[in-house]
């Protein structure tokens, strides 16, 4: 098997117009497409949807299920909301300095910068109550590498202990300019 790349990832929404609207206007992505069945096309169930295609860049596709026949959207109440996000790539510190601004000129409520030493990040909601995260990558040479490297043994240890390995404890330390 040759995996290409990811065609699209899809999440559901409350409301496809409102949806497509937000990341129109906050996040300047583009309307690719939108698909509308009355029945589900894999399994044949009479199950109206309105699925929508926005073009995050580079190829990626962030796409929309609107389901209103299906119970009210929720979320994993075992999940931390933390845990599951969106997250898209910027250009560099002063396009996510930007985007900040935007943003929160949009109205809503937004968490950093928060420097994760190999990226710096801000996270906020859009209408759905799905988390999103832009990061711009600030990794200095050799960073990257050296995660590899020590990835599976990382791992390994994670299998065994459930603790966090201190393989990598480096990126946590102040760094050196």
């Amino acid at each position: 098997m040759n995996i290409q790349g990811i065609h699209h990832v899809a999440y559901r929404c409350i409301n496809a117009k409102q949806t497509v609207e937000f990341y129109q206007q906050v996040l300047n992505m583009d309307f690719q497409l939108a698909i509308a069945e009355d029945k589900v096309p894999s399994t044949g169930e009479p199950d109206p949807y309105m699925h929508v295609f926005m073009d995050a860049g580079n190829g990626n596709v962030l796409a929309f299920f609107e389901i209103p026949n299906s119970p009210d959207m929720g979320f994993d109440p075992n999940t931390p909301q933390w845990v599951q996000h969106i997250a898209f790539k910027v250009a560099d510190i002063d396009a996510l300095l930007d985007a900040k601004a935007r943003v929160e000129k949009a109205g809503l409520k937004v968490i950093g910068p928060i420097d994760h030493t190999l990226f710096k990040s801000i996270y906020f909601f859009d209408p759905n109550g799905h988390r999103l995260e832009l990061a711009a990558d600030t990794a200095k040479p050799g960073m990257l590498e050296e995660l590899h490297r020590v990835a599976p043994d990382m791992l390994e240890e994670w299998n065994q202990t459930k603790r966090a390995p201190k393989h990598a404890a480096w990126l946590h330390a102040p760094q050196q300019e």
